[in-house]
């Protein structure tokens, strides 16, 4: 018979750290291109995790190494992340940056969460 060994769950409450926000742009009015700052949509703590280094040589294949992985706890109704929209991380490291969300998808190993792909939006 196989021992029973516990295994922690991969992401936990305690490791949401990094504010982050989500927000919406709409086209700018009149003739000139672009788009503006529209609305903030929902507002929550979340974990940030970079390209790892095993993975360094294919995302820089791949032009995937800005890219970031962001946990988040499941907001349920209150909001759904969609590639509609953007983020913005409130950590000295990102300041300034907009990411456009790639993928959105609840976390198969724990439906608490929702693991969030996004990459730096070119305005």
């Amino acid at each position: 018979m196989r021992e029973f060994k516990y295994k922690p769950p991969r992401v936990h409450s305690g490791q949401l750290r990094t504010p982050i926000t989500f927000y919406e742009y709409t086209p700018n009015d009149g003739p000139e291109p672009g788009e503006k700052q529209k609305s903030v949509l929902y507002e929550c703590m979340c974990k940030v995790e970079r390209v790892w280094l095993k993975d360094l040589e294919l995302a820089k294949s791949n032009g995937t190494l800005s890219d970031l992985t962001i946990t988040i706890r499941d907001p349920q109704a209150d909001y759904r992340p969609s590639n509609q929209n953007y983020l913005e991380i409130d950590d000295v490291d990102y300041k300034g940056l907009a990411y456009n969300i790639v993928t959105a998808q609840p976390n198969l190993q724990d439906r608490r969460f929702i693991d969030i792909v996004a990459k730096v939006a070119t305005q």
